[in-house]
């Protein structure tokens, strides 16, 4: 990756599975928003439910896929959970994955 760019850091993401759901964090609707500061990366996240039993794993992949990009020298995952996450968040691609009207 020749630049930190939110683009292609949400793309790096789509490495990244919820493994209940067996879909890609991106298109989930779960990454809300990637801050970058230099080298420094936040990226603020959501699951679909607040008791999510893959938490720990979702955010672990998240950290892990960021910080072995070159250039990155530091990352933050930031669980929130305003907005709610709602189906409504998913890209055309995983809601047609899922069966679900656009």
């Amino acid at each position: 990756m020749s630049e930190l760019t939110e683009s292609a850091l949400r793309e790096a993401l789509k490495d990244v599975f919820d493994p209940e759901l067996g879909f890609n964090i991106v298109d989930l609707g779960l990454v809300y928003g990637i801050a970058i500061n230099g080298g420094a990366v936040v990226v603020n996240m959501t699951l679909t439910t607040p008791g999510c039993p893959a938490s720990e794993i979702i955010q672990g992949g998240v950290y892990q896929r960021i910080w072995f990009i070159d250039d990155v020298s530091d990352v933050e995952v930031k669980l929130v959970w305003d907005p709610p996450w709602s189906a409504d968040l998913m890209s055309p691609v995983a809601k047609e994955h899922f069966g679900i009207a656009t």
